[in-house]
């Protein structure tokens, strides 16, 4: 049994088509096939089940494949602590965001990171703070920025960069343009725009309306904030925005501080406490917390 075998069948499974197991693995199809029916001959029993459009696993399969997958993640666990020791920093993270991030500057701190550490590979994705939560605690992710206005999920450790409270916005003529502040009550029955269910400011503002007894009526949903703030120029509802978006457009909108505890919010590094994790994902998440620290 060799370790290639493993990897070609673990493909097989996974993708559930030969062709796309071997364009995975950058291999021929005819190599992959033929590896993996040697595999099967040396165990004396069939892992696949090829009698289908797709190929599936068999009982006998479905029963090796997480000793296979475990057998391939130890020897990628020995590569990686060499490499460590060694002083080598290599292979892969995946970082997600949240689509407003500007005031924390991570484009500078991935540029310091590869100029550290050029061997590893970097990819970013964006998405809502709960998704990002759930992928850091499933693995998919190894370092997240997220917005958060109650305590992390457990198994996720958190440092926060910036903090700031939410604020209401309307165009110069739309409504409560009149009020410096607001409460609760004020914004209840008015066209309101948010970002959508999962970010941190939504879960603030829907808990700060069912801590009063109300449920806010949301006209426009954005995932990006700074598409709330055009709506509202344009006299679409008021928009709710972290304070620091609005005051920087504040000579083309109405800003309207809101009383009333919990509606506040936070951008933070987000990582998962529990699992394992690579020496390149150990050597982001240091780098990232001591680049905010400075």
């Amino acid at each position: 049994m060799e370790l290639h075998q493993l990897a070609y069948f673990v493909a097989v499974a996974e993708e559930g088509n030969f062709t796309r197991a071997a364009e995975r693995l950058h291999v021929a199809q005819p190599g992959v096939s033929a590896q993996v029916k040697r595999l099967e001959r040396e165990l004396g029993q069939e892992l696949l089940d090829r009698s289908g459009r797709t190929v599936r696993l068999t009982d006998v399969g479905a029963a090796a494949l997480p000793h296979a997958r475990a057998a391939l993640a130890a020897v990628q666990g020995v590569r990686e602590a060499v490499e460590e020791l060694a002083g080598l920093v290599r292979g892969q993270v995946a970082i997600g965001a949240v689509t407003s991030v500007g005031p924390i500057g991570l484009p500078d701190i991935l540029a310091g990171f590869h100029e550290r550490y050029p061997a590893v590979e970097i990819t970013l994705s964006e998405a809502d703070s709960e998704t990002m939560l759930a992928a850091l605690r499933e693995g998919r992710l190894d370092l997240a920025v997220v917005g958060i206005s109650t305590a992390p999920p457990p198994g996720i450790a958190t440092q926060v960069l910036l903090e700031e409270p939410f604020v209401a916005v309307t165009a110069p003529s739309g409504p409560l343009s009149g009020r410096a502040e607001v409460g609760i009550p004020d914004l209840d029955g008015l066209p309101l725009m948010a970002l959508p269910k999962g970010t941190g400011l939504r879960t603030a503002l829907d808990a700060a309306f069912a801590q009063a007894g109300r449920k806010p009526r949301i006209a426009f949903e954005a995932a990006d904030p700074n598409v709330l703030v055009q709506l509202a120029t344009r006299g679409l509802g008021v928009a709710i925005v972290p304070e620091s978006l609005a005051r920087y457009h504040q000579a083309e909108l109405r800003v309207i501080g809101i009383r009333g505890p919990g509606l506040r919010g936070a951008l933070a590094l987000a990582w998962r406490t529990e699992g394992p994790l690579s020496p390149a994902a150990r050597a982001l998440i240091a780098f990232a917390r001591a680049a905010q620290r400075s």
